[in-house]
């Protein structure tokens, strides 16, 4: 090889390693991308999940079984807690929520005596209470809003009413209202029931009922036969009325 081809050829080289565009092409950096991970303090584990729930479930919270899975009553379970301890109410496991199950007691009954069912419209729970006063199942529910209906030419107020009631009837199954479907209504007064909805908003948002979960609905029928005492005590949305012409 001459001495200008072995130039040539040398200066092809450097410029071949010099240049960023292939070094760039043949060794592309990897950058590592964290923002998106949660940190591990923060991270929801499958014992976290189960803990919860066997927390909940010994608080009285009506949950289903334990199985590490964040389900619908799951979710419901931990919203009734979060209404009792005036949390926000979001249904979201977090790991400042568990620090508040730990540290939760069970809630204690409006009443005690004979055993009987409470519906606190304040806090939009209904608590089950046994023979001895104990809060045994607690659910969330959705009461009466408040807003103006109307339903064969009346429009009235959709009011949850206050005071003691019995059930005094029970369907199985569903039930056609003209305010809609009922799962498993058990009816206290009129034709106001509790009753399984597949939508139980946090707040109170029925025609005048008491939604509970569906996942509860035909359990809580037969826990409750008619006859069963149902007190309904706090206060709901305020009543709206037809404007003064």
């Amino acid at each position: 090889m001459n001495k200008g081809l072995r130039v040539s050829v040398a200066l092809a080289i450097i410029v071949i390693l010099s240049s960023p565009s292939r070094s760039v092409q043949a060794f592309p950096v990897q950058k590592r991308t964290t923002a998106a991970r949660k940190p591990a303090s923060r991270r929801i584990t499958r014992e976290m999940i189960v803990e919860a729930q066997q927390r909940l479930a010994a608080l009285g919270y009506w949950i289903g079984d334990s199985d590490g899975k964040w389900g619908e009553a799951s979710r419901h379970g931990l919203i009734a807690f979060q209404k009792v301890e005036g949390r926000p109410r979001t249904g979201r496991l977090t790991p400042a929520e568990l620090i508040a199950l730990n540290a939760a007691s069970r809630p204690t009954p409006h009443e005690r005596g004979a055993a009987h069912v409470e519906v606190d419209l304040t806090r939009q729970v209904l608590f089950v209470v046994d023979d001895a006063g104990t809060v045994s199942h607690i659910l969330p529910v959705s009461t009466g809003s408040g807003k103006l209906f109307t339903v064969d030419d009346y429009t009235q107020p959709a009011v949850t009413p206050v005071g003691r009631f019995r059930v005094f009837r029970k369907l199985d199954g569903w039930r056609k209202s003209k305010l809609g479907l009922l799962y498993f209504p058990s009816y206290i007064v009129g034709g106001i029931a509790i009753h399984g909805n597949p939508s139980v908003p946090v707040q109170a948002a029925s025609h005048g009922c008491i939604r509970i979960p569906m996942f509860a609905s035909e359990e809580f029928s037969d826990m409750s036969p008619i006859g069963t005492p149902v007190i309904v005590y706090g206060t709901g949305p305020a009543a709206q009325v037809n404007p003064q012409p």
